[in-house]
């Protein structure tokens, strides 16, 4: 049988295990922390008004409806100046006058796309730096998992180490009884 000395440092074992494991759980959150604040809280986007405008020009200038709109507008265009009598027409063939309108609105439409696409290009590295953060903070759980694992080892085999070393003493007893036995008889 187990006397109250033996049981008292079995109790303190598993309160200095458990007081270990709670420590290896601290730092674990200790070091998340700044990761989750991101990942809670990421900064708000302030658009400036030529942001918003940009982006609407690109979302606007970027649509089938733009596309056919042009078409429709230049097939109408082309058919008023080639069919309509010659004091009629304002942009005879080869329309120049149509040309121009449009290398105008390509030169002003590509800057202001372009600008739309750098505000998403800066999302995107946010949004890459976010994935950054999130795997870090898988990485840490790993690495936290795995020092409580490594604990839980050694305990376990200072435990089975304390028991074999208990079981030999009750062994020893044994044998030093049988052999008072072996003596007496």
């Amino acid at each position: 049988m187990m006397n109250t000395n033996e049981v008292d440092n079995l109790l303190k074992a598993e309160l200095n295990q458990i007081d270990k494991l709670r420590q290896i759980v601290e730092e674990a959150i200790k070091e998340e922390a700044l990761i989750i604040n991101n990942l809670l809280h990421p900064p708000i986007e302030t658009l400036s008004r030529g942001q918003k405008i940009s982006d609407k020009v690109a979302r606007f200038g970027g649509s089938w409806r733009v596309i056919i709109s042009f078409g429709i507008m230049l097939v109408v265009w082309i058919l008023f100046n080639t069919l309509a009598p010659n004091r009629e027409d304002f942009d005879p063939y080869p329309f120049i006058l149509m040309n121009l309108v449009l290398s105008c609105i390509a030169a002003l439409q590509a800057p202001v796309i372009m600008m739309s696409q750098n505000r998403k290009e800066e999302k995107d590295r946010m949004r890459s730096e976010n994935d950054y953060l999130i795997n870090l903070k898988a990485e840490l759980e790993i690495r936290s998992l795995h020092q409580k694992v490594d604990l839980l080892l050694q305990e376990e085999i200072k435990t089975l180490y304390n028991s074999q070393t208990h079981q030999l003493l009750i062994l020893e007893r044994i044998e030093e009884k049988i052999d008072r036995l072996e003596k007496r008889s």
